[in-house]
């Protein structure tokens, strides 16, 4: 094993680190950093998890370069669904997600950042059909691994000019089967063309418009960062949070969390009364409750 792991002076806060190596790597201030050293081999591998996904690649080994046979990525989270790491600068380090569909193929949600490398790892597990992009923050290599596996790109018109050349546009707030058991949730709020993905009422790929927080224990909206509006999102939720059913929350920003879907569904509810509550505040990304 790697021993003296340290975080650098680039890190950003971004959190994805923290997600992947609880316990070792931690916030301390406004930043990461290593609160204690691995102390046996799955250890060692959260740890080379955090540092494979971590945009900055502020995750390092005192020992030198990480080597590339460690990279656990794509790193299967259940039978269907695996993290691709690798994330990008371009996207606020943003998660993102390789999800099997029953018959065989693949689809990609949001992106890691792009390389030829992992999109040919990624084709190789399978035919990546479509590209979902959640929304504008995260749409900076859809159109790259697109043109790479030959699939769709998607994204909603409200975020349209963050990949104009789309080969699916979303449009309104009403829910769209975009392919068999795979639905589409306008949720405009965050940005004014947020979606959120369902995938088999099992898989909620939320983007940015709420996470699992480990401070609070419950489900979060970013209010700290509200790119459009506050009250769209409340409106939002109000509209769509009964329709959803799903066991695992899986968000751009912030943490995973997997619930059965009846109390994942008490907690949605409990997350649309909140947020019908809150007003508008200026973007401050120090004050996001991880």
């Amino acid at each position: 094993m790697d021993n003296d792991w340290y975080v650098d002076d680039r890190c950003t806060d971004c959190d994805v680190a923290r997600q992947l190596a609880p316990g070792l790597i931690d916030r301390v201030g406004r930043r990461s950093e290593v609160v204690r050293q691995p102390r046996d081999a799955a250890e060692d591998r959260a740890v080379h998890a955090a540092a494979f996904a971590c945009p900055t690649r502020s995750v390092r080994p005192a020992s030198g370069r990480l080597d590339p046979a460690l990279d656990p990525f794509p790193l299967a989270l259940d039978a269907a669904v695996s993290l691709c790491g690798h994330n990008s600068r371009q996207t606020a380090g943003a998660n993102s997600y390789l999800v099997r569909r029953p018959a065989g193929t693949l689809v990609l949600v949001d992106t890691p950042r792009w390389s030829e490398v992992l999109a040919a790892k990624y084709a190789a597990l399978g035919t990546v059909t479509d590209v979902l992009l959640t929304h504008r923050d995260h749409a900076a290599h859809g159109r790259q691994y697109a043109d790479h596996f030959g699939a769709r790109l998607w994204i909603h018109e409200g975020d349209l000019d963050a990949a104009p050349d789309a080969d699916r546009v979303l449009r309104g707030t009403e829910r769209v089967e975009i392919g068999p058991g795979l639905v589409a949730h306008p949720l405009p709020g965050h940005t004014r063309g947020s979606v959120l993905y369902v995938a088999d009422e099992r898989y909620c790929f939320s983007g940015d418009s709420f996470y699992w927080s480990r401070t609070t224990g419950d489900v979060e909206v970013a209010e700290s960062v509200t790119w459009y509006s506050i009250e769209e999102l409340a409106a939002s939720l109000a509209r769509t949070a009964g329709q959803l059913r799903f066991e695992w929350l899986l968000p751009g920003h912030g943490d995973r969390k997997h619930l059965p879907a009846d109390r994942m569904a008490e907690r949605l509810r409990g997350l649309a009364a909140r947020t019908r509550r809150l007003t508008p505040r200026p973007v401050d990304f120090t004050a996001m409750r991880w």
